[in-house]
């Protein structure tokens, strides 16, 4: 049922397929000055990167009808681009080939499609070549239905800044604390970055999409005790697993380079952050009642036994 909103949504896919389809007419415009069509053009792409295919396979693939694949495979096959062979795994299929002439022309076509695409990449800046890169990706994946992935990494320059600003952000819009905490949270950083000793210490930076999405860092907090400090998931990323990865890659860590404890701080409101603690094996060992970020919170203390 049509709503306002799906309206002014559907204006807005509209009007981006009609940019989209000119900006790929201007890049395919040598395709059309060729002796091929953009559909025969596809055919021998796809024999050309999957291999040996049956006429059904590349319906599917290219939502082509039947006759009209018929009728162009036929074409193909008179200029000897295409050509027709027994299956190796089967010998009573028939799948399409395609011949050495047909990668000959095939293969300045890709070339000047290609080099086309990184002339407009080139065109703009670094940060704005990923973000297109990643939004297409994402484009990708939510009109074919499939979980958006993330990763893992080391922090880059600017990351401890969205650190900052995001969990910041977060805990004001989801509990209300004041700028107190934005304070902990950047000193925190500030220490951690004057300080950094690798061989003990580490952070860990989640990314989705090109966007940080989630962290979490283990500071040393004496000779055999290291704390996990400052863990969060951004809203739009909860429910992948993120939390619980970055939990135990901090105790993974703190394992690996010789602690013999683990603890960390929190407050008893954030419930999920305790399940995650919980079933890495930490336990409760203090908790108070305390006046802080402008709210009266239960003070929290975990530790657990590496």
């Amino acid at each position: 049922m049509s709503t306002p909103l799906l309206v002014e949504r559907a204006g807005i896919v509209r009007g981006f397929n009609r940019f989209y389809t000119h900006q790929i007419g201007v890049l395919q415009e040598h395709l059309l000055q060729s002796d091929y069509s953009l559909t025969e053009i596809r055919v021998m792409h796809e024999l050309s990167t999957r291999g040996d295919l049956t006429s059904a396979d590349l319906c599917q693939m290219l939502s082509l009808d039947a006759g009209y694949l018929s009728r162009l495979v036929g074409g193909l096959e008179k200029r000897d681009l295409i050509q027709k062979v027994r299956s190796v795994t089967d010998a009573r299929a028939v799948q399409l080939h395609l011949t050495d002439h047909g990668r000959d022309v095939l293969a300045p076509l890709e070339q000047q499609t290609q080099d086309e695409v990184i002339t407009l990449l080139d065109s703009l800046p670094e940060p704005q070549q990923r973000q297109l890169t990643e939004a297409m990706k994402r484009i990708q994946a939510l009109l074919q239905g499939t979980a958006p992935s993330y990763l893992l990494r080391d922090p880059q320059p600017g990351d401890m800044g969205v650190v900052v600003q995001q969990q910041t952000a977060l805990y004001a819009r989801e509990y209300g604390w004041n700028w107190e905490f934005e304070a902990l949270v950047a000193e925190t950083v500030a220490k951690y970055l004057r300080a950094f000793d690798p061989t003990c210490e580490r952070c860990w930076i989640a990314e989705k999409d090109g966007e940080v999405v989630g962290s979490v860092f283990v500071i040393r907090h004496g000779e055999t005790t290291a704390q996990l400090r400052m863990l969060y998931v951004d809203a739009s990323a909860r429910g992948m697993g993120i939390g619980q990865r970055l939990v135990d890659e901090c105790v993974r860590f703190a394992r690996q380079v010789g602690y013999q404890r683990m603890q960390l701080w929190t407050v008893d409101i954030l419930g999920d952050a305790r399940k995650l603690y919980q079933k890495a094996g930490f336990a409760l060992v203090e908790e108070e009642t305390i006046d802080s970020f402008g709210k009266s919170l239960v003070s929290q203390t975990w530790a657990l036994t590496l």
